[in-house]
């Protein structure tokens, strides 16, 4: 096992993992809590159903994103994103700060 392969961001209500360190792309996000960041993967989430959301870059089509063990809704996954400049954010996760933590 590589070293920092422990390194993983955990559900604040449940502990449950939700995303390696390793897969953190930015910390410059905005959620409805506030400060949030996004992830390549995510582990042990629900998808919930997908829908059109007009956000601060532009329009996209998401899926909020909930915590498997408890319930936690945590963000959402970008599923489509209509402005060209913005293609680079399908697939990946944004995970709200207040809602996790990170554990070595």
């Amino acid at each position: 096992m590589e070293s920092g392969a422990n390194s993983l961001y955990r559900c604040s209500n449940c502990r449950n993992p939700l995303a390696l360190v390793e897969d953190l792309l930015s910390k410059n996000f905005i959620a409805k809590s506030g400060k949030a960041y996004m992830f390549q993967h995510a582990m042990n989430v629900v998808l919930g159903p997908k829908y059109d959301k007009q956000l601060i870059t532009g329009r996209y089509s998401i899926a909020d994103i909930f915590c498997s063990k408890c319930g936690e809704e945590l963000g959402w996954k970008y599923v489509q994103a209509y402005d060209m400049k913005n293609r680079f954010k399908e697939g990946k996760f944004i995970l709200e700060e207040i809602k996790m933590f990170q554990k070595y």
